[in-house]
């Protein structure tokens, strides 16, 4: 699986059948770690996508005659 190529919502819904596979009592300690592992990487990509939409978020401002106009707005978020 090419975690990159998956969308948020993709990923998300991978990173719930994971929680609910590793809920469950039958599941081996190595079969755990693996899922866990794999549920570490989705959820950083998760991550990675709701700070790329940040991103891109418009703000709504008025012209100084009183229009509506988009700009992109710039968020600081850190490395």
């Amino acid at each position: 699986m090419d975690i990159d190529k998956l969308s948020f919502e993709e990923a998300l819904a991978k990173l719930e059948e994971i929680v609910k596979e590793l809920e469950k009592e039958d599941i081996t300690l190595e079969d755990s770690m693996q899922k866990f592992e794999l549920g570490i990487k989705l959820s950083s990509h998760c991550l990675k996508k709701l700070n790329q939409a940040e991103q891109k978020i418009e703000e709504l401002t008025r012209s100084e005659d009183g229009k509506l106009v988009a700009r992109e707005l710039k968020v600081d978020i850190g490395s």
